[in-house]
């Protein structure tokens, strides 16, 4: 499996592009500005993408979209409760970034324990609203793409529009936590973790 992260947009958003070495298939999660430069990524590892997955709508996690689905047609998936925000460049916060708003639409729904095939491998959406009603993370074999829901040591921020602090401690309990200790953490930002690490230091779910 080939995983390339490049911080992403003026946040510096963890974008992934995630790769079946058997098929080149790929996919790119949250990429959040300088599509550019995920384009080049993808070009230099002779990858085919397949899919763009949004973690949730918010313009930081956005901002590349359009420049690669201009050069590559790959759809957009994002899970339904957020596609108000993804519409809404004053929802996604795009225009109050300092940067070009953007608005997008998408072309499917992503639902909770859906199984998305890349070549080889499968990728399974979890369901984890909190901060935002859409937020989904994405499981891979032994890796989780968990957007702004959880990261090292700490949770999303569950005070934006649609944010909710006590379904965001439900999501994490109740769909990450049971995981198996192993499992990578790969967060929207900050650096990466491990299931096992979170149950045992993060102060808001231990």
């Amino acid at each position: 499996m080939i995983i390339e992260k490049i911080a992403a947009g003026v946040y510096g958003v963890n974008c992934y592009i995630i790769g079946d070495e058997k098929t080149n298939k790929a996919a790119v999660i949250d990429p959040g500005g300088d599509g550019d430069k995920i384009l080049k990524i993808i070009e230099d590892n002779d990858l085919e993408l397949e899919y763009i997955l949004l973690t949730h709508g918010h313009g930081d996690h956005i901002g590349g979209v359009k420049e690669i689905q201009d050069k590559t047609n790959a759809p957009l998936y994002i899970h339904e409760a957020d596609l108000y925000i993804l519409k809404d460049k004053s929802k996604n916060y795009s225009s109050h970034m300092g940067t070009n708003p953007v608005e997008l639409s998408t072309d499917k729904f992503l639902k909770d324990d859906d199984i998305i095939e890349l070549g080889e491998l499968k990728l399974k959406i979890i369901h984890t609203p909190g901060h935002t009603p859409g937020g989904v993370s994405i499981l891979v074999d032994q890796y989780l793409f968990t957007g702004d829901t959880l990261f090292a040591n700490s949770i999303g921020r569950s005070d934006l529009d649609g944010g909710n602090h006590d379904q965001l401690i439900h999501s994490i309990q109740t769909k990450l936590m049971g995981l198996n200790d192993e499992i990578t953490v790969f967060p929207g930002h900050g650096p990466a973790t491990r299931i096992g690490i979170e149950k045992l230091t993060n102060p808001y779910i231990r």
